[in-house]
């Protein structure tokens, strides 16, 4: 057995408060139109187009309005935003007393993060500031969604700069500024967007530390190089001994490669204007005074 369906077409304030059990009841609730006009507003208009006509030529100053490429006006009538959007660039038209316009700056504005006092994931308390750099994409939006945009941006890129640096430590927050920056411009980015709002780039100024962490860095840093500097000087010494030895060895083999070492050294030492001159004195010369092995040195003088 099929349900009989009725349908019943009532107001919002006239709906009945129940249905048959055999019927189906399909209620239509019709709305109100918010675009239609109703007869005050209409007379309203039929006015201020009098006003114009009365005021003529003169109400042509008040009536057209310009606005600028980089411009865009959202137009009110009566409280209302007229269809079609923002106007402009261009030459546009409003009707006096019952027309208001707001105008919105497309182009990129940028502001800077006063220093914020965070608390990093290591418990270290750091000043940080930033700058960050947005545009209007929805002038619509941006005028009706929001009361002050550039206020609401401001506020919030402050409170998304401590919250995304308190989710990091104090070493990836000195070395990975650039994600750091990136994941602000995602959140800023998302949070705006139904204010109409594109955040475009964010940078991280600056990044100021206690005095007292800077100098225990400093301590740190000097140390460290320090022992660095030990471990290089200790392997120079180790590739100078092995080259010296390699050095001694070829010495060894051909011995005018220490005469000419000598000459070598003479000429170093004379390109400097110095008052020492060393002579090389060849031990060969000595020979000839110096006893034979085996033998004994005999006084001269009898005893």
């Amino acid at each position: 057995m099929n349900a009989e369906t009725r349908t019943v077409s009532t107001r919002r304030d006239n709906v009945p408060s129940h249905c048959d059990t055999d019927m189906t009841c399909a209620i239509t609730i019709q709305m109100s139109n918010p675009e239609a006009v109703g007869c005050v507003e209409r007379f309203a208009t039929f006015l201020s187009f009098l006003l114009v006509i009365i005021t003529f030529p003169f109400s042509l100053f008040e009536c057209f309005k310009v606005v600028q490429e980089f411009e865009r006006a959202v137009i009110f009538r009566l409280g209302r935003v007229r269809k079609g959007g923002a106007r402009g660039p261009g030459l546009f038209f409003v009707l006096p007393c019952i027309d208001t316009y707001r105008k919105v700056d497309l182009r990129t504005v940028s502001f800077d993060v006063p220093p914020q006092e965070v608390l990093t994931r290591d418990s270290v308390t750091v000043a940080v500031d930033a700058v960050v750099y947005y545009r209007i994409k929805e002038p619509l939006n941006a005028v009706v969604r929001v009361a002050d945009y550039s206020a609401s941006t401001r506020l919030l890129a402050a409170t998304t700069l401590r919250n995304v640096l308190g989710m990091r430590d104090l070493a990836q927050l000195l070395s990975d500024r650039e994600a750091i920056s990136h994941m602000m411009q995602a959140n800023l980015d998302v949070a705006t967007d139904p204010w109409g709002v594109e955040v475009e780039r964010v940078e991280i100024k600056d990044v100021r530390l206690p005095v007292q962490l800077q100098r225990a860095m400093a301590a740190e840093a000097e140390a460290d190089r320090e022992a660095r500097a030990k471990i290089i000087a200790a392997e120079g010494e180790i590739k100078a001994s092995i080259a010296l030895k390699e050095a001694s060895l070829v010495m060894i083999d051909n011995p005018m490669a220490l005469q000419l070492r000598y000459l070598q050294s003479l000429n170093t030492i004379s390109a400097e204007k110095n008052s020492t001159i060393i002579f090389p004195f060849p031990m060969d010369f000595l020979k000839t005074f110096m006893p034979c092995p085996g033998t004994s040195i005999q006084s001269p003088l009898p005893i």
